[in-house]
């Protein structure tokens, strides 16, 4: 087994509990001293520093949101001088303000070594090359997995998003093995190459795959694994928290989150009390050495589950399983809380679907009305109604056995739902507008 910082990796439990106290003790004295925004927010919360006597008392901590960013923008919330920032990244601001976030030196090398290792226990290094098609620039997602692969001594094609055919053709013509992007995006590839003619099993050297920025069930990975003949292995991260931070390693039983880096807690999110390990929370986590903009108690808002058993690859930091959709993104549906994975979920079982759907949302009168539309496999597209009804009814007694809601469903011809190059865009909610 290949570890890239094996002391940290594989660290006892205990004395990984041991630092990240320390760790935290230290951050906690920092911000009450030298960030107006946490000492406000520390003595509005009646703790101190001297308060924290454990690595359980976090909780005594206030939380963090993504408003606390916005509505200090652009940086009122970074503690070290603005001349030992050299990087900035920033969010799409699609719902407001975006949220800035700085970066020190020490801020980029944790980063990169973060992906270092996460690339490594997914199996990849130096011989690999490693096509980045996430996009560059002000999304924190084509950087941060291309500075990581160049740390691990990989070979890095930077293709960002887009212009898919010369994507593909590159795959080929550079003898690339692992590429990085959205699932969906991937699946997308998958479909254009198939029209060109190439398989991505036997016409390329690609074997790995590692995907995030969208929400993917494990079936999605079953059927990316089994058509494209490669390993998918699940990414996770927040421009807030830095950008693309944490993978799984090649057992794929959950995403190693780094413990000297980060503290993580799952909260249920009403009582913001700590769930029993394995149950589903909100993901809370606390970066631990950061300058530029530190993260005590930061609510991403993802929903998921902790995982602190020691991992058969031999890491003993926790891990987080698959996110299972957010806080923030839950439709409820006549009074039934309905997350997109689970619809992906259900989706993805029934062999007739193909890869692509949308969830369309609207209130007919005072009653919501869910709608989701379905692709059909170009190989059941039929032009017999009853087999198209018998389809039909079948994926809609699935998606109400499911979710618990009835569901209409609409069929659609193979190809004709819409393609994302960048995040997928699944659920139009119409009741808000």
């Amino acid at each position: 087994m290949d570890y890239w910082s094996p002391r940290i990796e594989t660290m006892p439990v205990q004395d990984l509990k041991d630092l990240q106290y320390k760790l935290l003790k230290t951050l906690t004295y920092k911000l009450y001293s030298f960030s107006d925004f946490y000492h406000a927010r520390m003595k509005e919360a009646k703790v101190h520093p001297d308060d924290i006597r454990s690595l359980d008392d976090v909780v005594k901590l206030p939380f963090m949101k993504k408003s606390d960013l916005r509505d200090n923008y652009p940086d009122k919330l970074f503690v070290t001088a603005r001349e030992d920032v050299v990087r900035f990244h920033a969010s799409s601001g699609t719902t407001g303000k975006p949220t800035v976030v700085g970066y020190t030196q020490h801020d980029l090398d944790a980063w990169s070594t973060s992906l270092a290792r996460a690339l490594t226990s997914c199996g990849l290094g130096r011989g690999d090359t490693i096509q980045v098609s996430y996009g560059y620039g002000l999304f924190t997602g084509g950087l941060g997995l291309h500075y990581g692969a160049e740390r691990i001594g990989a070979a890095v094609l930077p293709a960002s998003v887009g212009n898919t055919e010369r994507q593909i053709d590159l795959m080929v013509d550079m003898n690339v093995t692992a590429i990085a992007c959205t699932p969906s995006y991937l699946l997308h590839m998958g479909e254009v190459a198939e029209k060109m003619g190439i398989n991505f099993g036997k016409d390329t050297k690609l074997r790995r795959a590692i995907l995030g920025a969208e929400p993917w069930t494990e079936r999605m990975r079953t059927r990316i694994e089994e058509n494209l003949g490669i390993k998918a292995y699940d990414i996770f991260g927040t421009s807030e928290l830095s950008g693309p931070l944490f993978t799984e390693c090649a057992e794929q039983k959950g995403i190693h989150v780094w413990g000297d880096l980060a503290l993580t807690e799952i909260l249920d999110p009403d009582t913001h009390e700590t769930v029993a390990p394995g149950e589903k929370g909100e993901l809370v986590v606390t970066m631990l050495q950061k300058e530029a903009l530190p993260m005590i108690r930061y609510r991403v808002g993802d929903v998921t589950t902790l995982h602190e058993d020691v991992c058969s690859c031999g890491r003993t930091s926790p891990r987080i399983g698959r996110i299972q959709g957010r806080v923030d993104d839950m439709l409820i549906i006549r009074g039934i809380n309905v997350f997109p994975s689970q619809i992906e979920h259900t989706l993805m079982s029934i062999p007739e679907v193909g890869q692509h759907f949308m969830i369309e949302v609207d209130r007919k009168g005072e009653l919501d009305d869910l709608l989701v539309r379905v692709e059909l496999k170009r190989e059941y597209f039929s032009d017999k109604i009853d087999d198209l009804m018998k389809i039909k009814r079948k994926v809609a007694h699935a998606l109400r056995s499911s979710l618990n809601v009835a569901v209409e469903v609409e069929l659609a011809n193979p190809d004709s739902l819409p393609r994302f190059e960048g995040k997928a865009k699944r659920v139009i909610d119409r009741r808000q507008m």
